[in-house]
């Protein structure tokens, strides 16, 4: 567990800041600033009740049900009906990290002070993430609009002491409880939900958003290792470092594919091996070689782009009706003198949905170009003179590595068989909801699309290692290349004889998911990879 406490003020939450919470355990706090923002909407929200008025999302029902005005004394239960109807979730449970991704970034969303809200709300969401109590939430039925609900209103359920959670204890155990019983053993009583709460804990992109930041340092780690894995191919097949040469990509100057250039010059500059054939009879390199910056490059824009969606819905408020000081907004809003409430479509998932799919299409791409990497490696009708086929001594008798290129060509088939789910949209709620993004949809492909991808990039890097074996050995690596190689080797030893070649890329793909190789490569370099 992480020492590290992240502090929630609606303002400044970053995608590592989420993962740290998600997977490494670290602790959260409500900014002293947002818990005066969220008891001030409350305020607002008090107030408009008293007078009795319909206004959506506080005594009238939802969706379809809109025009239908709730008496006053029935304003409670109404929410309590709306957290338990909602929760109508299928399929597989939330991880973890997926659950934890999704209450820290609800936290964050809340404290805003939009959503009228009770401060003792948050504070209980605050303690079950701080606490280890992990509700069970489904995770098919969120149609990305009016936000995530079904998997919103699973997580909440347990404030009411109702559905379930996983409570860890100090001892790293995991029970499964009641959610009565597991808010008891974070110290905490079930909650009576208030006017407009119930609405704004499930009306929201939390698990969209959530998930789309574990995508974004995921994928940003993978490029680094695909640039890796590009530079030891380049190395081990004679390839050249040319066409990253600066002055070719100052005229075309994509950022991304700057960047990639730089990295590819960076894990190569010193190697003997790339010098020993600078003058060979060679005159261009295979575009799986010579285009690595511009086709890497183009999947680091596509997911920078994802980035920037991610960074502005972290901190911004995508429930609804939203709460405003009346100066803000225009008089014929509902509500009161002290606070105005309008109903908007901040819950609308299409800024992620759209980059979510884009992301998916370009990291499919990065598998491509890998696995046609992997095949010039081993494949007899391709491979450099210096390299056996299969990258096994004895081929024929052995098989070495040609069924890993089968397996990379298995995945990249996968990845480019997900569908584009924001493309698609079913109206719900009696046709109020006529257009939907589908942007957990999207986050959940992407998170798939990156794993696959990870892999077939644990294969290029496990096979260049292997192809490395058969280079002059009296050429040395570039400190880069070197560092690859030897991150590999630390973890899988060379192809002697035949054996299950699955262990190996299991072990690489760990290498490449636990930062351990850009742990290596950062030890070496002068400059990190980008």
């Amino acid at each position: 567990m992480q020492s590290e406490t992240v502090v929630l003020d609606g303002d400044s939450l970053t995608v590592e800041e989420v993962v740290a919470v998600a997977r490494d355990g670290a602790t959260v706090e409500l900014a002293a600033d947002a818990r005066e923002a969220i008891r001030t909407s409350r305020e607002r929200i008090e107030d408009i009740v008293e007078t009795g008025d319909p206004v959506y999302g506080v005594n009238t029902g939802f969706g379809e049900l809109v025009d239908t005005q709730i008496p006053r004394e029935k304003v409670d239960q109404l929410q309590t009906n709306l957290v338990r109807s909602h929760a109508a979730g299928a399929d597989r449970e939330l991880r973890r990290e997926e659950v934890r991704s999704m209450l820290v970034t609800r936290i964050n969303a809340l404290a805003k002070g939009y959503s009228g809200i009770r401060e003792v709300v948050v504070d209980h969401l605050v303690a079950m993430l701080n606490e280890g109590v992990h509700p069970v939430v489904k995770s098919r039925g969120s149609l990305g609009a009016s936000g995530d609900l079904a998997p919103l209103a699973h997580m909440s359920l347990v404030l009411l002491g109702e559905g379930e959670a996983t409570v860890e204890s100090d001892g790293g155990a995991t029970k499964r409880l009641p959610g009565d019983e597991a808010l008891a053993a974070a110290g905490l009583e079930p909650l009576t939900l208030r006017a407009k709460e119930g609405l704004a804990l499930i009306n929201g992109t939390q698990l969209s958003v959530g998930l789309a930041a574990m995508v974004v340092v995921d994928a940003e780690r993978l490029l680094r290792a695909a640039d890796a894995g590009g530079a030891l191919t380049t190395e081990v097949t004679m390839g050249t470092t040319a066409s990253c040469d600066p002055a070719i990509h100052a005229v075309r100057p994509h950022a991304g594919q700057q960047a990639t250039a730089r990295n590819i010059k960076r894990l190569c500059e010193g190697s003997e091996v790339v010098e020993s054939h600078r003058n060979c009879d060679r005159v261009q390199d295979a575009y799986a070689l010579r285009c690595i910056p511009q086709v890497h490059g183009a999947v680091r824009d596509a997911v920078s782009h994802l980035r920037e969606a991610v960074e502005v819905e972290l901190n911004s408020v995508t429930d609804n009706p939203l709460v405003f000081p009346r100066e803000q907004v225009d008089e014929r809003a509902s509500g009161t003198a002290l606070g105005a409430v309008i109903s908007g479509g901040n819950f609308h998932g299409e800024p992620l949905a759209l980059r979510l799919d884009y992301a998916v299409n370009a990291l499919t791409e990065l598998a491509a170009i890998s696995e046609r990497r992997v095949d010039r490696m081993v494949n007899p009708n391709l491979q450099e003179p210096h390299l056996p086929p299969f990258l096994t001594e004895d081929s024929g008798f052995q098989s070495g590595y040609m069924i890993p290129q089968y397996t990379a060509a298995a995945l990249l088939n996968e990845c480019r068989s997900e569908g584009r789910p924001s493309m698609d949209s079913t109206p719900v709620s009696g046709g109020q909801e006529d257009h939907v993004s589908m942007s957990a949809t999207s986050a959940f492909a992407a998170r798939r699309v990156t794993e696959r991808v990870r892999t077939v990039v644990a294969i290029e890097l496990l096979c260049a290692a292997q192809a490395a074996e058969f280079v002059d050995e009296e050429l040395a690596h570039a400190p880069g290349t070197g560092a690859v190689y030897e991150s590999v080797r630390d973890v899988v030893p060379p192809l002697v004889d035949d054996r299950p070649p699955h262990p190996d890329i299991e072990a690489v793909d760990a290498l490449v998911d636990g930062g351990l190789l850009d742990e290596r490569l950062d030890s070496v370099l002068s400059e990190s990879l980008e």
